[in-house]
């Protein structure tokens, strides 16, 4: 049986160059870059190359750039750190944001540390600048952290990063955005963008899962999140994951290599796709932005009717190998079903939500079999007549 992966934005496959470029770190050069010796000196040298290379890409400075083990280590640095550090009294995030923001912030509420607010969302799940604003203005003269993603896991919206980062910054609050499903996928100029810090993970663009990094603004000075040795210029302790370190950068090497390319041919399946369902189903609902040009090219959010067939859909798909999800890797078998669906129709949702994902690997030829398998699992009152 085929098996068709649509589910790019949970994770990827590792391109075969970013693997070939992460091999001799499992074998030859296998030194622990904290070591004096030349085994230790060539590997960090080469952890130092990759810094080089991903603060290149993402326009930043190489000092501003430290690897972790992905975006929700990240995150639950800056934000925690931000309130040891800097007394930060105050975050503002969304109710839709990845739960490694969400939750991270809920418990340092709950350890009295800060108080949390959340700003409002519309119906697409756009931000509410003016309550953003409200909400800044009520705080002026708080040590405030505003954490809100850039691109949504589930429902594809891109946050205005220049809107939002000035009006943060007029207030003098810190900000944090939440780019793991941007980086790789969004050409960044850090230097540009009036953020503090940005998180990003590997495995979302061709490289190996358990990589990431953390950008720290040279204007901002917080302490280790990990306590130990003196690894990451003694902000991140562990002996670094070495081959990570390597896949990481290399696969943001492609990514950018190829960008105009690959950007065309994901956002031509994922617009291919929304037509073949709007010609084939009624009812649909393409939840947020993600049905139009101003989203994520990578993500399509659908809401298909609510009955005994599709409530059924993620798994009558699985079963002829069709790969999607509800919504968030990190939450697909929870019952309550994904929060940011809820959150955008103030808990009355009533549809069966499939996000598709997509990457370069995939082909027109597979969209038009997922359209067949959907078809045959829909019965023929659910299917527009052709």
């Amino acid at each position: 049986m085929q098996r068709i992966y649509l589910d790019n934005a949970a994770t990827t496959k590792v391109d075969t160059k970013v693997a070939e470029a992460m091999m001799p770190f499992f074998t030859e050069n296998f030194g622990n870059p904290s070591s004096i010796y030349s085994y230790g000196r060539e590997v960090k040298a080469s952890i130092e190359k990759a810094r080089k290379s991903v603060a290149t890409l993402l326009g930043a400075n190489p000092g501003e750039i430290f690897f972790t083990s992905g975006g929700t280590e990240s995150s639950n640095m800056i934000m925690r750190r931000c309130v040891n550090d800097l007394d930060v009294k105050h975050i503002i995030t969304s109710p839709l944001e990845h739960h490694c923001v969400l939750h991270t912030a809920e418990d340092i509420e709950h350890l009295g540390r800060i108080k949390l607010h959340l700003v409002n969302v519309n119906e697409y799940g756009d931000i509410d600048i003016a309550h953003l604003r409200s909400l800044l203005e009520n705080l002026k003269n708080e040590r405030v952290l505003v954490s809100l993603m850039h691109g949504n896991n589930e429902i594809g919206n891109l946050l205005d990063l220049v809107t939002v980062g000035n009006l943060v910054k007029k207030y003098n609050a810190y900000f944090h955005t939440d780019t793991v499903q941007t980086v790789g996928h969004w050409k960044f100029n850090l230097h540009e963008l009036p953020m503090d810090f940005i998180t990003g993970s590997a495995h979302k663009f061709h490289g190996p899962k358990g990589a990431g990094i953390v950008y720290v603004s040279e204007r901002v000075k917080v302490k280790p999140f990990v306590a130990g040795g003196g690894q990451e210029r003694n902000m991140r302790a562990g002996t670094e994951n070495v081959t990570g370190i390597i896949g990481f950068a290399k696969a943001l090497e492609m990514a950018y290599e190829n960008f105009d390319a690959d950007k065309k041919h994901i956002s031509d399946l994922k617009f291919y796709l929304k037509k073949k369902l709007e010609e084939n189903f009624e009812g649909l609902i393409f939840n947020g932005r993600s049905g139009s040009e101003n989203s994520m090219y990578t993500v399509l959010s659908v809401g298909f009717p609510k009955n005994e067939q599709t409530e059924m859909l993620l798994y009558t798909l699985d079963m002829d190998g069709i790969c999607v999800s509800g919504g968030s890797a990190c939450s697909s078998g929870a019952n309550a079903g994904s929060h940011v669906i809820q959150g955008i129709y103030k808990g009355k949702a009533n549809q069966s939500t499939i996000r598709f994902s997509f990457s370069k690997y995939n082909t027109k030829e597979e969209i038009d079999r997922t359209i067949e398998v959907l078809k045959s699992k829909i019965n023929s009152t659910a299917v527009v007549a052709n």
